[in-house]
């Protein structure tokens, strides 16, 4: 290359960053809609209207949240991969439809492909509960009877590739016990069947059954997350109880369309991690049972990543569908 082309090159560079640079000073400039893949009045759509109060009183513009419902979270996938590139769209994704509906059944997205990272913002672990009826008071002896009593134990799920449904999957394999899966068109639905003694256990997000727990309705044996949590810290971990390498936790992370300005992706996280670090927001969070997590673009990319890895090889290896 010509001394010539060389700075003319340099140039163009040197004149691409300083606009994009110019775009994240004024970023926002108007009204920011922040797409949710579940519907109204869900803990999804609360962490987004929660994290959008915080943001909107940062930026002196409004963030809007968008309620995009259906096929397991895949319709809001679809729509918001469609979105101009231009930073006023943004999308709270989280494991079943970013990292598990893609690994069981065709979806009309590509995560890796249309969507650039921009950070994960909370993190659940959910908890193994059984009947009060059942004789065990811990994971151990969980365990021995389901070995004594082969396929006869069943778990409940809230449906194919929820977090209830392959942790469930995860302790059979690590356990190396026979339990029979029994799906249910929602949570609410195989918590109750747990209550009654239908079912005789199951890994439930914590709010739904925290009172049950504590009214004495629900036994809890453990959390199914790497560390024991703030909001039951008297839980153990699978992994103190013996499953070691159980590690299954639900979350949530921000997306934007692939094509967004690096200065704007780098602004949006900087202001999610002030949002999160505020006690007011880990506070409301708190309230549905989840922690304010924070990382940067590139931690959420390799993080999306060694996901998809794991859980991938569970569903190959334990042949899981979407169909189940």
């Amino acid at each position: 290359m010509s001394i010539k082309n060389s700075l003319i090159a340099s140039c163009v560079a040197v004149t691409a960053l300083a606009s994009g640079l110019v775009h994240a000073q004024a970023y926002p400039t108007k009204p920011v809609r922040f797409v949710v893949t579940y519907p109204a009045g869900g803990s999804s759509d609360a962490m987004a209207r929660i994290i959008g109060v915080k943001l909107t009183e940062y930026w002196g513009q409004q963030v809007l949240v968008d309620s995009r419902p259906g096929a397991a979270g895949a319709v809001g996938m679809e729509y918001a991969a469609k979105q101009p590139a231009d930073g006023y769209t943004f999308l709270l994704g989280n494991f079943g439809p970013v990292t598990a509906n893609p690994l069981m059944t065709k979806v009309r997205y590509n995560v890796e492909k249309d969507f650039v990272p921009v950070g994960q913002i909370t993190r659940a672990a959910n908890i193994l509960v059984v009947p009060v009826t059942l004789p065990v008071k811990n994971v151990k002896a969980l365990v021995a009877l389901a070995k004594a009593r082969p396929a006869e134990l069943t778990y409940g799920t809230s449906g194919a590739g929820s977090m209830s449904h392959l942790a469930g999957e995860m302790f059979k394999r690590l356990a190396k016990v026979d339990i029979t899966t029994v799906p249910y068109q929602g949570g609410v639905f195989s918590i109750a069947a747990v209550q009654g003694g239908h079912i005789m256990m199951m890994f439930s997000d914590a709010q739904p059954v925290m009172a049950n727990i504590k009214a004495g309705k629900l036994r809890a044996l453990a959390v199914t997350s790497e560390t024991r949590t703030p909001f039951t810290p008297e839980l153990p971990t699978l992994a103190e109880e013996g499953i070691t390498g159980f590690a299954a936790a639900n979350w949530w992370g921000i997306l934007f369309p692939t094509g967004v300005q690096k200065p704007v992706i780098d602004k949006v996280s900087a202001d999610l991690g002030r949002a999160l670090a505020t006690q007011d927001v880990k506070d409301k969070l708190a309230v549905y049972g989840v922690e304010s997590v924070y990382s940067t673009p590139q931690q959420y990319a390799e993080f999306l990543k060694s996901e998809s890895d794991r859980w991938g090889k569970l569903i190959r290896e334990a042949g899981i569908s979407a169909n189940q």
